[in-house]
């Protein structure tokens, strides 16, 4: 897995995602804002499953959403981890049932959900994407 590799090579999940946001928006044209990265370490688990959801939200939004600006953030504390990622883009009515949407968010999910998180989706035709992870401390 492509995402393993990236975290072992950098050591951390904060460097790991400043290296993919930076080629990612010189690569798609589209503006990243970094609001907060992890300034502790999390384990390799919870590390791999967020990078992978960084991933697939970016691929989401570099294909479907038209948008600028990407503003990503991935904070931990007390009560555990919590990354967001949302963009300006062309938003969507949030149809699980639809086969193309449905894949995407449901392998995001499904990342969070192997370590005992959950994943929300808000999106607003018109007005833009939030995807929001959740791993509370345990």
């Amino acid at each position: 897995m492509a995402e393993e590799l990236r975290i072992r090579s950098n050591g951390d999940l904060a460097s790991a995602l400043e290296d993919y946001l930076a080629e990612w928006s010189g690569r798609s044209g589209i503006a990243v804002e970094i609001w907060a990265l992890p300034g502790q370490a999390v384990s390799r688990r919870v590390a791999q499953a967020v990078y992978a959801t960084v991933v697939e939200a970016l691929a989401n939004v570099e294909r479907h959403s038209h948008a600028r600006l990407v503003s990503v953030a991935v904070t931990t504390g007390k009560a555990g981890l919590r990354m967001t990622v949302s963009d300006d883009g062309a938003g969507f009515a949030v149809d699980e049932a639809a086969p193309n949407a449905a894949r995407g968010l449901t392998a995001m999910r499904a990342h969070f959900a192997g370590v005992g998180g959950t994943l929300t989706v808000n999106s607003v035709p018109g007005g833009g994407t939030t995807v929001t992870g959740v791993v509370r401390a345990g």
